[in-house]
C-alpha cells in the first residue's frame, strides 16, 4: 500500500516539494558554514519524494534549537508556507485528505528540521 501511496504522492505534489527542498539546500551549500544545513535539506528532499512507510522522530537539544532558529529565518518559513498551501489544496478532495495530512506533517518538519531523524 505504501508503494501506491508514494507513487500518487510523487505525482500530486511530492516532486515539487522535493525540488523546493533541493533548491534551498543548494543555496545553503554555497557557503562553507551552511553545508551541514544543506545536506540535511537534501535528506529531507529525498523524504519528500517517497514519504509513505517512514516516520519522523524529533529530539531536543540546544544546538538543534539554535540551528532551527537560523533555518526558520533563511528558508524554513517559505517551505512551511508552501507545504501548508499544498496541504490545503489536497484536503479539498476526499481522496487527497491523507496526502494533505502528510503535507501538514511536513510543514512541521519545514519549521524544525534539525534534531529530526527519519525512521
Amino acid at each position: 500500500m505504501s508503494i501506491l501511496g508514494n507513487i500518487i504522492w510523487f505525482l500530486f505534489g511530492g516532486f515539487l516539494l522535493a525540488i523546493s527542498w533541493y533548491f534551498i539546500g543548494i543555496l545553503w551549500c554555497i557557503t562553507i558554514i551552511g553545508i551541514p544545513i544543506g545536506t540535511q535539506c537534501f535528506k529531507f528532499g529525498t523524504l519528500m519524494l517517497w514519504p509513505f512507510g517512514k516516520q519522523i522522530v524529533y529530539s531536543t537539544s540546544t544546538v538543534s534549537f539554535l540551528v532551527n532558529v537560523l533555518w526558520l529565518l533563511f528558508g524554513g518559513f517559505a517551505l512551511a508556507i508552501e507545504t501548508i498551501g499544498c496541504g490545503i489544496i489536497l484536503c479539498v478532495t476526499i481522496i487527497g485528505i491523507p496526502f494533505g495530512l502528510q503535507c501538514f506533517k511536513f510543514a512541521k518538519l519545514a519549521l524544525m528540521p534539525f534534531g529530526a531523524r527519519i525512521v
